[in-house]
C-alpha cells in the first residue's frame, strides 16, 4: 500500500510507503541502507571520521561481507576485485583516504568494471577531525568519474542505489560524496527492500583490464566518450532538479548541505537549481536556469568548483567574492554573507570555559609521552588520538602530516642530521597506523640503515575513530576471531634486530627502554603495549585520591596533563575527580611525597 507524500518545492506529490517503513537515520546509516537495498555484496573500508559509520552500519546486514582493510588503497582494490568478479561492491573512506587510494582509482577509471562499484567518500569541511580540508570533487573531475552528492539522509539512501545503476550502465566506478554535516545529521528515510543481484559472469578481457601502455592507450578515448555520455545525462537526469519559486530576482545553484541552508535562509519562494550529480556538471541546464533569474548565486562549501564551471560558461555569478573558501557553512553564515543580516542568537548569559581536547584519563600513551618530554627528544608524530600529546602540558609531538609519515620522515631527518639527531629523535605512531602506512617506512629504515628509533603505540584498537579492529587485534569488523599479526615478529622479519615491548604505565621501565634504544647504534622499535582504557574489556582499578596533608603543591602531577587531576588554587593543592580517574597509577609514580592513595 502506498500513499502520497509532499514533494520538494516546485514539484508535485510523490509516492511513499507506509509509516512503519520510515526511520530516522544518520546520513551514514542511510547510505549503508542504500548499499544494502541495491544488492551490494562486499564492502572494504578503512575507518576515518566522518565516513566510519557507513561500514559499521552495513556490517549489521548479514547479506553484505564487510571488512576493515589495512588502508584505503587496499580497500579500493578489494572492491574492484569483487566488482571484476561480478558482485556489486563498495569501498568507504574519508577525503584524505582518497589520496592513499588514488593509484588504483585513476587506472580503474580506464578499465571500468563488471558489476557495479561505488566509492563512498566523506569530506570534512571545518576539519572537525582531519588534517586538511581538501575537496573530493577534484578527484572526480581528475579521474573523470561521476560523483553523486546527497543533501539529506533519504537522498543518501537513494543516491547509493542510483550509483550502482549508473556504474553498470556507464561501465565506471561511481563516487558517492558525503560530508560531515550530511553524514552525522539525521532525517527521515523511507526503507525499501533489498534487491538480490546475481553474480555477473566474469569474462577474460586482457585488452580491457591489463593496463600496459598498448592496452591503456585505446582505453583513454573510451573514458572521454563516457564523459560525453555522462554530460548528456547531466542535462536530463532527475538527480539535478530545478525548483523555481515566486522570487526570480536571484537564483541559487547549490548542492549537498548548502541546499538545506539555502532553503532555511531564503524560504520556499527562492528559486534553486539543486545539483545531485556534481561531476560532470550540466551546461545547458545551468544556462537555462540562469536565464530565468536576474542574478545567479553559487552556494558551495570549500572550493569554487560549481562557480568556476559557471564562469567558464560565461555567467557572472555571486560566489566566493562573498562566501568563504574555508570552513563549514551554516545558516547564520549564509544569511550574513548573502542577506547582509544576522539572525539573533540565544546566548547562555555567561562565558563557558574552553575544553581543549586532551588524552583521556588513564590513556596508556600518557606515560610514554611524559617520558619523551622528559628526555627532550624530537618527536615526529602521526595520525591518531595520540597526536593530542602535541598540546600542553606535554608538548611532546612536533610533526603530523599523514598516515605513516612519522616513520618515513625520521629516516630522512636522521640521514640529514646524522649523529646529531640519531640519539635524540623518535617517530611515534599507533598499531593501526603502522599497519596502514608505517610498514613501508620501517622497511626503508631497515633497508637503508638509518639509526632511527620507531615507537609503535599498541593500544589494541583503532582508538581515533571509535575502537575499530585492525590486523593486530585478532578480530574482524564483526568482532569475530580473525588473523592476528604479531608486531614484534613482523618488525624482526623486516630486518629490525632490536624490538622492545614495555608497559607504558610503568614509568621506570619505559624510561629505561627509551634511554637504551636511543643510545643503541642501530635501528630499533619500541612497542609500548597497553589496551585503550576505554575498551569494554579493560578492567578499571579503584580511583586515586590525594591526601591534602601530604601534598606539597609541587605540581609535578600536573605535568602529565591528566583530565582527572586539577589544581585547587585556594588550597594550593592538586585534587582528583574520582568520576574520571581509572586508577592507572602514573601520577602515583611521579609523586615524591606519597600523597596519592587508592579510594576504598
Amino acid at each position: 500500500m502506498v500513499h502520497l507524500l509532499p514533494g520538494p518545492p516546485g514539484r508535485g506529490p510523490r509516492k511513499g510507503v507506509m509509516f512503519d517503513m520510515k526511520k530516522l537515520m544518520l546520513g551514514n546509516e542511510a547510505a549503508a541502507r542504500g548499499l544494502y537495498e541495491a544488492g551490494c555484496g562486499l564492502i572494504s573500508s578503512y575507518p576515518g571520521t566522518p565516513s566510519t559509520e557507513i561500514t559499521e552500519q552495513a556490517a549489521k546486514y548479514d547479506e553484505i561481507y564487510c571488512e576493515w582493510a589495512p588502508n584505503e588503497k587496499v580497500a579500493m582494490e578489494v572492491a574492484f576485485g569483487a566488482a571484476l568478479a561480478g558482485q556489486r561492491s563498495a569501498c568507504v573512506m574519508k577525503h584524505v583516504g582518497v589520496n592513499v587510494a588514488a593509484d588504483p582509482l585513476f587506472t580503474i577509471s580506464y578499465t571500468g568494471i563488471n558489476a557495479g562499484m561505488v566509492i563512498c567518500v566523506a569530506d570534512d569541511p571545518g576539519m572537525h577531525s582531519s588534517q586538511n580540508e581538501q575537496d573530493s570533487r577534484h578527484y572526480a573531475a581528475a579521474a573523470k568519474l561521476p560523483m553523486l552528492e546527497p543533501a539529506d539522509s533519504e537522498e543518501a539512501r537513494q543516491f547509493a542505489k542510483r550509483a550502482f545503476a549508473l556504474s553498470e550502465e556507464y561501465d565506471t566506478p561511481v563516487f558517492l560524496k558525503m560530508c560531515t554535516r550530511i553524514s552525522h545529521s539525521q532525517s527521515i528515510v523511507e526503507l525499501g527492500e533489498r534487491e538480490e543481484i546475481p553474480l555477473r559472469p566474469y569474462e577474460k578481457d586482457i585488452a580491457k583490464y591489463v593496463m600496459v601502455p598498448g592496452n591503456a592507450r585505446p582505453r583513454h578515448p573510451i573514458v572521454e566518450d563516457r564523459t560525453q555520455r555522462l554530460l548528456a545525462l547531466a542535462e536530463t537526469t532527475d538527480l539535478n532538479r530545478e525548483e523555481m519559486g515566486e522570487d526570480t530576482s536571484f537564483g541559487i545553484i547549490t548542492s549537498s548541505t548548502c541546499y538545506q541552508y539555502a532553503r532555511e535562509v531564503f524560504g520556499p519562494q527562492a528559486s534553486i537549481l539543486k545539483l545531485g550529480l556534481v561531476n560532470p556538471l550540466p551546461r545547458q541546464r545551468i544556462l537555462d536556469f540562469a536565464a530565468k533569474v536576474d542574478k545567479v548565486i553559487v552556494l558551495e562549501e570549500l572550493d569554487p568548483v560549481i562557480e568556476d564551471h559557471c564562469r567558464a560558461l560565461g555567467l557572472s555569478v555571486v560566489g566566493k567574492d562573498k562566501l568563504p573558501m574555508v570552513g563549514e557553512f551554516s545558516q547564520g553564515l549564509v544569511a550574513k554573507k548573502l542577506q547582509e543580516t544576522e539572525k539573533p542568537w540565544i546566548g547562555l548569559g555567561e562565558k563557558v570555559p574552553p575544553r581543549p581536547p586532551v588524552l583521556c584519563a588513564g590513556c596508556p600513551h600518557r606515560g610514554l609521552f611524559y617520558t619523551l618530554a622528559k628526555h627532550k627528544v624530537t618527536v615526529l608524530g602521526d595520525i591518531g588520538c595520540y597526536t593530542l600529546a602535541a598540546y600542553e602540558p606535554l608538548y611532546a609531538i612536533e610533526t603530523c602530516e599523514c598516515m605513516g609519515a612519522s616513520v618515513s620522515s625520521i629516516h630522512g631527518f636522521n640521514k640529514a642530521r646524522g649523529e646529531e639527531s640519531e640519539g635524540k629523535t623518535v617517530a611515534v605512531l599507533g598499531d593501526s597506523t603502522f599497519m596502514h602506512s608505517g610498514m613501508t617506512g620501517l622497511a626503508n629504515i631497515a633497508y637503508n640503515q638509518s639509526n632511527s628509533t620507531v615507537i609503535i603505540l599498541d593500544n589494541s584498537t583503532t582508538g581515533m575513530t571509535g575502537h575499530q579492529q585492525n590486523p593486530t587485534t585478532g578480530k574482524n569488523l564483526r568482532g569475530e576471531p580473525a588473523g592476528k599479526i604479531d608486531l614484534e615478529t613482523l618488525c624482526r622479519a623486516m630486518g629490525i634486530r632490536r624490538v622492545r615491548v614495555v608497559d607504558p604505565y610503568d614509568l621506570k621501565a619505559t624510561d629505561q627502554v627509551v634511554t637504551e634504544e636511543l643510545a643503541a647504534p642501530e635501528p630499533s622499535v619500541i612497542i609500548p603495549r597497553r589496551p585503550c582504557v576505554l575498551l569494554k574489556t579493560v578492567e578499571k582499578h579503584p580511583p586515586y585520591r590525594i591526601e591534602p596533608d601530604k601534598c606539597k603543591g609541587c605540581k609535578l602531577c600536573m605535568r602529565i596533563g591528566c583530565p582527572a587531576i586539577s589544581w585547587k588554587e585556594k588550597d594550593k593543592k592538586a585534587v582528583i575527580d574520582p568520576t574520571q580517574c581509572v586508577g592507572c597509577g602514573v601520577c602515583d609514580q611521579l609523586c615524591k611525597f606519597d600523597a596519592f592513595c587508592h579510594e576504598r
